[in-house]
């Protein structure tokens, strides 16, 4: 689990990376207007990473249970549908982003002063989700054969761009004009073509005698079905968190510029601080679906503890950071004190919640593993849509305001892994996941 984890986090990172590095250069080269109209586009850009990762987890799935069965004709099936969804997503999401970007904005409420600026950077965000995509899933066929080292070079390469061009895009340098906030955006672009280039040459010259390298675009309605059954309930799953952000950020947006900065800031460290458990999560999914294809169902009860112990020193050192340096961590990505002020309020009382990470994303990575992405899907709307949002809502109108608001937080992180923790518990996660992987051979 170390071993598949360990390149997973430095590449989840690195590919967060993009949006911290972003947030921290606006933050010192700009100003707190540019660094809430980059926040308010937050939500649309996790409901893009939501869409991208959750079809190009099926991906990995699929191809992780056929590589444990040893089955090179599934593999090249579901790496040729696997191309096509990507092609229908990916003209379907830009054009429908562009032409309702502004609609996005006002819908989220954005402040009339920063409406302008935010529209560019969100229509340069919507043109990136292409390249998005694309490096989603070269990576997550990569993953399903067990190839996580390599493409991380790719990842590190392109984040290092990505650091030189920021700064360069955003002020201007020499012959290189200003760009201001869209400089960022342009940044990002051409960090990922960079880092999806690199990853179709090494597909293609590494594994050219394999079949992960797509041979044309296939539409079977078997593999289709998959795809989808596997895929859209971890979309819905990650849009809900993605809904979650949007509805906190309308609630946030109420007490002003500084506070709706502040948790764009803290948006991104919840990014950071999730991605050792997300590594972890990965690797699990990964694991429990390869051995339920290689027919080793014994191998799994050591999952969720070896995932646990793995998660603990780490998330449990962020958390305490968060708690006791907040106004440091905070100082890394803006000098407004206003901004600073509220982003403290933030961490030391979510970092807490922090701690939840050790354990629900274990839990739900063999539970995806497993197939069963409708189950996680059904724990992550109740958490989101039943408890977050009323809750916030409500707390923000009493005497607690704004602090109501990382409360609801919290508890929703407690309601999610008591949820996860019960189903997986209960065992019903693995009644019919053994014999899946024959069941989907026979559909073919």
């Amino acid at each position: 689990m170390v071993k598949f984890a360990l390149p997973v986090l430095i590449g989840n990172l690195l590919a967060t990376g993009y949006s911290v590095i972003n947030i921290i250069w606006i933050g010192k080269l700009l100003g707190k207007e540019e660094v809430a109209a980059a926040a308010v586009s937050l939500p649309i850009y996790l409901a893009m990473v939501a869409l991208g990762s959750g079809a190009t987890l099926a991906t990995s799935l699929l191809v992780s249970r056929a590589y444990g069965a040893g089955d090179l004709k599934r593999i090249q099936q579901v790496v040729n549908n696997s191309w096509s969804v990507a092609f229908i997503l990916t003209v379907l999401v830009t054009a429908g982003g562009l032409l309702l970007s502004d609609t996005l904005l006002r819908l989220l409420g954005t402040p009339i002063e920063i409406m302008e600026i935010a529209s560019g950077y969100l229509k340069l965000t919507i043109l990136s989700f292409v390249l998005m995509y694309a490096s989603y899933l070269i990576a997550s066929v990569l993953r399903g054969i067990g190839d996580t080292t390599i493409p991380l070079v790719f990842i590190i390469l392109s984040t290092l761009i990505n650091a030189v061009l920021d700064p360069l895009l955003i002020s201007g340098y020499g012959p290189i004009p200003s760009f201001g906030l869209n400089g960022a955006a342009y940044a990002s672009i051409f960090s990922m073509g960079t880092s999806v280039i690199l990853g179709f040459l090494y597909v293609k010259y590494k594994y050219r005698e394999w079949p992960i390298n797509p041979t044309g675009l296939l539409f079977e309605r078997a593999v289709f079905g998959e795809i989808i059954r596997i895929g859209l309930p971890s979309f819905v799953q990650q849009m809900l968190v993605s809904l979650g952000y949007a509805f906190i950020t309308i609630f946030v947006n109420g007490f002003g510029a500084a506070a709706t900065a502040a948790f764009g800031i803290a948006g991104r460290i919840d990014s950071i601080v999730a991605m050792p458990a997300i590594a972890v999560m990965m690797a699990a999914s990964t694991l429990t679906a390869q051995n339920l294809g290689a027919g080793k169902v014994e191998r799994l009860k050591y999952i969720l503890g070896s995932g646990i112990i793995i998660n603990i020193p780490i998330i449990a050192a962020i958390s305490i950071l968060c708690v006791t340096l907040p106004e440091a961590i905070m100082q890394v990505f803006v000098h407004d004190e206003d901004v600073i002020s509220r982003g403290v309020e933030y961490l030391r009382l979510v970092g807490f919640g922090y701690l939840f990470f050790i354990v629900f994303y274990v839990s739900n990575g063999i539970i995806n593993g497993a197939g069963k992405t409708i189950s996680t899907m059904v724990i992550s709307f109740v958490s989101l849509c039943i408890i977050r949002i009323p809750l916030a809502h409500w707390l923000s109108l009493t005497d607690l305001g704004i602090q109501g608001i990382w409360l609801a937080i919290v508890i929703s992180y407690a309601a999610t892994t008591a949820a996860s923790l019960l189903y997986y518990f209960s065992g019903r996660w693995l009644k019919g996941a053994a014999t899946h992987y024959e069941r989907s051979e026979k559909s073919v």
